[in-house]
Order: C-alpha cells, then structure tokens, then sequence
C-alpha cells in the first residue's frame, strides 16, 4: 500500500463511500451486505482478517449529531450483525468497532470491523493492528470474493 498516495486521495478525492456506491471502479470493493439504507464492505487494505467497513448509504458525516436516533440504531444494528458475522467466520480473540475519518478526510461516516485473531503479541494489538503502517494483508482478488462469500453466509445465519 502506498499510504502517501492513499492519504493524497482521501484528502482530495471524491468521498470513496459516495465513489464505491456509484460504481466508480477505482472505488471497487468487495460486498459483504447491502439494504435500502446501509452497506457492508471489505475494506481495501485490511490490516487484519476480515476487515470490514459498514457505512450508511447517505453521505453522513458525524456520527453522532447527523443521525436521529433510530437512524443511529438501525446503523448500529447492521455493525453489530456484521461483527457477528465477522466473529462466526473469523474466530477472533476480540473484535474492534470504530468509527473514524474527519473533515480532512474519509469524511462520509463509517464504522471498521475488525477481528483481532487468537495469539497476536500484546504490543501488535489495538491501535497497531489497525494501522496501515505496520503492513496490510494482500488478497489475491478470488480470496477477497471468497471471503465476502463467507460473511454474507454468516450473515444469512444471523438475519
């Protein structure tokens, strides 16, 4: 991953959740789910097995004061089916949720799901294994398509 270039395109780019949604194919990603509101993808440079981004399709920003509530919970509804999900294929020791991204960049809001595996040292956890500096994982286009495979699985046992 060239996190130059990534950071350059995320700060001036168009906004890659709105792109994907349009089917722009350098915004391609992966689908994991789909409703008239949300969507559930891989993320492009996962950091850790199975990584997900879940995002309202409407271009929000703030997570907190751009949703009513029941909009906030019908979001939080499909991240916690997807980490379900997530944890069902993948097994992991424990499974993050985060929503980032700023004004600066990745704005559009959008949660991470990540599931940190069994036996990853202490200083490799939390933060650090979130963070694309310390390397990504590389999946050949096949497994991306098999993975997703197995989260819409798990998911179908979860809905």
């Amino acid at each position: 991953m060239d996190l130059d270039a990534y950071s350059a395109r995320a700060q001036s780019g168009p906004c890659f959740v709105c792109a994907f949604l349009a089917g722009d194919p350098d915004f391609a990603h992966e689908m994991v789910f789909e409703d008239d509101e949300h969507v559930a993808f891989l993320d492009r440079w996962p950091t850790l097995p199975g990584k997900v981004l879940v995002a309202p399709k409407a271009h929000v920003e703030h997570v907190i004061r751009d949703l009513d509530e029941a909009a906030y919970l019908r979001l939080m509804r499909v991240v916690r089916s997807v980490a379900l999900a997530v944890e069902r294929v993948f097994a992991p020791e424990r499974t993050y949720l985060l929503s980032l991204g700023s004004q600066s960049a990745n704005a559009h809001l959008h949660w991470h799901i990540a599931g940190l595996p069994a036996g990853v040292p202490l200083g490799q956890q939390q933060f650090h294994a979130l963070m694309t500096e310390h390397g990504v994982l590389e999946h050949a286009p096949e497994d991306r398509t098999e993975i997703a495979a197995r989260l819409r699985q798990g998911l179908t046992e979860i809905l």
